[in-house]
């Protein structure tokens, strides 16, 4: 506890900390629904999307530099506090130690009201993880400046793009059988990612003379692999779990990366504070929050839902924006693989739309119509709808209705169609077409999206990834000659 710091700066002004992270992006976005001025503190203004500079202040500053700070903090009445260095190097607990006193002194030199930050759930004890007894230390640090300090302490976050669920979900969706080491056994209480989101909302408005230190969870206690074993029944997967007592945290991470590999950096340290219980052991936040907690099937249903109308709405884009690396296969985002591909007309969006509108039925897919007859007949023998439904209207016809193997999810005239398949698949599949304006004429873009269910959904898609470099490609070709020019793709 330190001493009390009530009045702060009256300027309503909220300063967040950790905007390019996964915490921080989705907080924004709240946060300016609130109606009050926010201040972003970025080391590096070029990784935040154009929508997350829309409206707020942006300054360039470093907590590793305290000469950076005084412009940043000064005016501020309530900071978030979302960042750590568990980024693989070495140094990362002296890292947070520099960055919090930095931080903690600049506060308090700018009269800031208050501090928020997000910490770990986990008993101190001598045998906490490095990375579990950085976050409590970061605490501790903070609280003993002069600004009062709202402590969150949480335990898994369960939304799309959250680390510790991704590696969840990439366990489950590409191992059948999994040979689980004993920390798969132990407690933990995961939080939705929506729910984490209110608590650190209403943070700003706790009332408060003192620091304080809250815990707060999901309304459901489980085991990592009961984590595991929700998630595969909500994809309707099977998997089969052999417990063996012998593989070590660093075994454990070595094994993670093998399987997840671009959780390698940070797997060894994740996997250390695994083996700790996370699990809320007082109820104060109970007490003094308002917010309804979901249990991890609710949490899990409300992140797929959520990546669903995120993909269906075209945000995909912003992970386009975000260097989402694109290999064999395209682009992983979360349990999706993306194909996208764009090339430029010079007509307008009006006229390089126009084949997009008479896809399908008797007017074919543009390109590889015989290997469109083919899939066609292969679906058939399985069940499927194959090609024979066809289209009912010239024009695109409104959302809902049915061109060939496809059903319309969305239509925007002269701009977009969002296609789901019908097919029999090892998971789902969505094909858009869109054009947008641009200084030439016309950007025309190609997005195949397959969520592949479990491993055979991936090895289905890796299998017919070279037919989909042919057909995609020529149909974005013959789209744009159509429209009246030459192709010029990438």
């Amino acid at each position: 506890m330190s001493g009390a710091h009530p009045t702060g700066t009256g300027s309503g002004l909220v300063l967040l900390t950790g905007a390019t992270g996964y915490i921080g992006g989705r907080l924004l976005p709240p946060l300016r629904g609130t109606g009050r001025r926010v201040r972003l503190l970025v080391r590096d203004p070029g990784r935040l999307a154009p929508e997350a500079q829309a409206g707020v202040e942006v300054v360039t500053a470093d907590l590793l530099e305290p000469e950076t700070l005084a412009d940043a903090l000064r005016g501020v009445d309530a900071a978030y506090y979302l960042v750590h260095s568990m980024d693989g190097s070495r140094d990362f607990q002296e890292a947070d130690r520099r960055a919090a006193r930095n931080f903690a002194a600049a506060a308090a030199a700018a009269g800031v009201g208050r501090i928020i930050y997000l910490g770990g759930l986990g008993q101190d004890d001598a045998d906490l993880s490095e990375h579990l007894r950085s976050r409590h230390e970061v605490g501790d640090i903070l609280r003993g400046g002069s600004v009062p300090v709202v402590e969150l302490r949480a335990s898994i976050v369960i939304g799309a793009g959250s680390l510790s669920f991704e590696m969840v979900r990439a366990l489950v969706e590409r191992l059948p059988v999994m040979i689980t080491p004993r920390w798969v056994e132990v407690m933990t209480q995961p939080i939705a990612i929506g729910d984490l989101l209110a608590y650190l909302l209403q943070s700003l408005d706790l009332p408060l003379k003192e620091s304080a230190i809250l815990e707060i969870g999901g309304a459901e206690r489980t085991t990592y692999g009961g984590l595991m074993r929700a998630y595969a029944r909500r994809r309707g997967l099977r998997r089969v779990m052999i417990p063996v007592p012998v593989l070590t945290p660093k075994l454990s991470s070595l094994w993670l990366a093998l399987v997840t590999p671009m959780y390698a950096r940070v797997g060894r340290r994740l996997i250390g504070s695994i083996r700790h219980p996370t699990v809320v052991r007082e109820d104060r936040a109970a007490r003094v929050f308002s917010v309804p907690v979901r249990d991890v099937r609710a949490a899990i249903a409300d992140a797929l839902a959520e990546e669903d109308a995120r993909f269906a709405a075209g945000a995909w884009e912003a992970s386009r924006a975000s260097n989402v690396p694109r290999g064999w296969g395209g682009r992983r985002i979360g349990t999706r693989l993306v194909d996208a591909r764009e090339a430029r007309s010079s007509r307008p969006p009006t006229e390089a739309f126009a084949p997009i509108r008479r896809i399908g039925g008797p007017n074919g897919w543009l390109y590889a119509d015989w290997l469109w007859t083919i899939r066609g007949w292969l679906d058939r023998l399985v069940g499927g709808p194959g090609m024979r439904r066809g289209r009912r209207r010239a024009d695109v016809p409104p959302a809902g209705e049915r061109i060939d193997c496809w059903r319309i999810e969305a239509v925007v005239p002269d701009r977009r169609l969002w296609l789901a398949a019908e097919m029999r698949l090892p998971g789902r599949a969505w094909l858009e077409f869109a054009v947008v304006p641009d200084e030439e004429g016309s950007l025309v873009r190609q997005t195949a999206v397959f969520d592949a269910k479990g491993l055979f959904g991936l090895c289905y898609w890796f299998t017919v990834w070279p037919l989909h470099q042919l057909v995609f490609a020529g149909m974005l070709r013959r789209i744009v000659e159509s429209a009246g020019d030459g192709a010029r793709g990438r």
